[in-house]
């Protein structure tokens, strides 16, 4: 009987034991869930700052870029007082008042043919084209809102715009030379015809 009661008393001592043991383990999966759940936690906020702070930035850079554009769209005194920008104004109206003052006394020298002047008109008149083109150009670099560029883009838009018009202006200036010197070739011609006419008596 004693051992019997041994016997049987030690079931739900060993199965009381296993439970304890159980519980054990358990709280310990427990304890490591929450451990895993809390790492978790703490990598979901330090993954959703980074996201907030880049997105923090992007806005940030994006107002940056967005004030850098618009500011490629003024003109600064810099530009709008260059020396050369005055020049180019000069070389217009230089151009201008050269071709006309030339072509009144070409056309009024008796020295051309009608088609010899409609060539000489045509030059001139492509020639004003193309400076008031250049002039177009300069209007755009010195307008705000007009056309986005740094101080040194609209500076090196000004230089080529000074050179295109220096070379027209010497261009011009050639040609109304040679067209000069022509005009007195041919009134040399006729001047030495009628003096062989008259010193040979010679009658037209």
């Amino acid at each position: 009987m004693l051992l019997l009661s041994l016997l049987f008393g030690a079931v739900p001592a060993k199965a009381q034991t296993a439970e304890v043991t159980q519980l054990v383990l358990n709280i310990e999966k427990l304890n490591q869930l929450r451990k895993i759940l809390k790492e978790l936690k703490a990598g979901y906020e330090i993954l959703f700052k980074g996201y907030s702070t880049i997105r923090d930035l992007s806005k940030g850079n994006f107002k940056l870029h967005e004030a850098f554009l618009d500011g490629l769209l003024q003109v600064s005194p810099a530009v709008k007082n260059y020396a050369r920008v005055q020049d180019i104004i000069q070389c217009q109206l230089a151009i201008i008042k050269e071709y006309k003052a030339a072509y009144g006394k070409l056309s009024s020298s008796g020295s051309f043919s009608a088609s010899e002047l409609d060539y000489i008109s045509g030059v001139y008149s492509r020639l004003a084209a193309k400076s008031l083109k250049n002039l177009d150009a300069l209007t755009m670099v010195l307008t705000a809102k007009k056309l986005r560029a740094s101080d040194d883009e609209r500076l090196g838009v000004i230089d080529s715009i000074h050179e295109n018009m220096s070379d027209q202006l010497s261009f011009l200036r050639h040609f109304n030379s040679n067209a000069a010197l022509l005009v007195a070739q041919r009134n040399s011609e006729i001047a030495d015809t009628e003096l062989s006419r008259k010193l040979y008596d010679l009658t037209p």
